[in-house]
């Protein structure tokens, strides 16, 4: 039937190009951004599920960076009392030399004196060496990892124990090295302050170890969340292009569609001339 007040062809190439030119636009602006989910409209449930890895890959990424630091800091604690294990050493010279009779006054002097200096240098290390500007020395904090959850997050303690020579418990009074006896006390003091550091180092490391592990999986962790990322939220390139291709001769092909049915109208009026 030839029909003047409403042609069905022409609404239904209209539709079909408008539904047309809506998905030719939305396959240009996965290209551009390169996201298959650029709106809620396009995937609510996958928008919904890459917010949530997103926020899980930023916590894991911090969370490496807040282990690094950690990291940083106990690493310059443990070269700050390799330092002091040269200046034990040192003192362990001082003190045996001291230990053995037959040294003068002077000498004695000389040796207590030079051992003065080295508590002194402890003292300096244990109240100056800093990381970040944070006090290495005495510091009771820990490292906080998560990976956006309650579940997982956890505190890795770093605290270092303080270092002077009291610490150290060498003795800071008098003058030990001027007597033999005093001399061979102090040895045996320093000696075991030997082994504090030692054992103060020990625990730095295993504590390094373990954040070392725990970055590990952070960094496991946060390149398989971004890998999941990348498959729910990033638009395959060669799909879209093939889509847009169609999409694009689908229009041409309405116009064209449009055009005849217009047309067809057009040929109404012939009838009544």
């Amino acid at each position: 039937m030839l029909s003047i007040l409403n042609s069905v062809s022409s609404l239904n190439a209209e539709n079909a190009i408008s539904n047309t030119t809506s998905a030719l636009n939305k396959n240009l602006q996965q290209l551009s951004t390169g996201l298959r989910i650029n709106s809620g409209s396009d995937d609510a449930a996958g928008l919904s599920i890459a917010n949530g890895l997103q926020a899980n890959v930023a916590a894991l990424t911090q969370s490496s960076q807040n282990t690094s630091d950690g990291i940083g800091m106990l690493q310059t604690a443990d070269g700050a009392l390799s330092q002091v294990t040269t200046l034990l050493d040192r003192a362990v010279t001082l003190a045996t030399e001291a230990s053995n009779g037959g040294l003068s006054g002077t000498q004695a002097t000389a040796l207590q004196t030079e051992y003065a200096s080295i508590q002194t240098e402890i003292n300096n290390i244990g109240s100056t060496t800093d990381f970040n500007g944070t006090a290495v020395f005495g510091s009771s904090g820990s490292v906080f990892t998560s990976d956006g959850t309650a579940a997982g997050s956890k505190s890795i303690s770093d605290a270092v124990s303080s270092l002077s020579s009291t610490t150290l418990a060498l003795t800071t009074t008098g003058t030990p090295l001027t007597t033999t006896a005093g001399a061979q006390a102090e040895l045996a003091l320093i000696t075991t302050a030997i082994s504090t550091v030692a054992a103060s180092r020990g625990t730095i490391g295993a504590t390094v170890n373990q954040l070392n592990a725990s970055a590990g999986v952070e960094s496991t962790e946060s390149t398989n969340l971004t890998s999941a990322l990348d498959s729910i939220q990033n638009a395959d390139i060669g799909q879209t292009v093939a889509q847009m291709t169609q999409n694009s001769v689908l229009e041409q092909t309405g116009m064209a569609a449009l055009s005849q049915s217009n047309q067809i109208q057009q040929n109404v009026l012939k009838l009544v001339q």
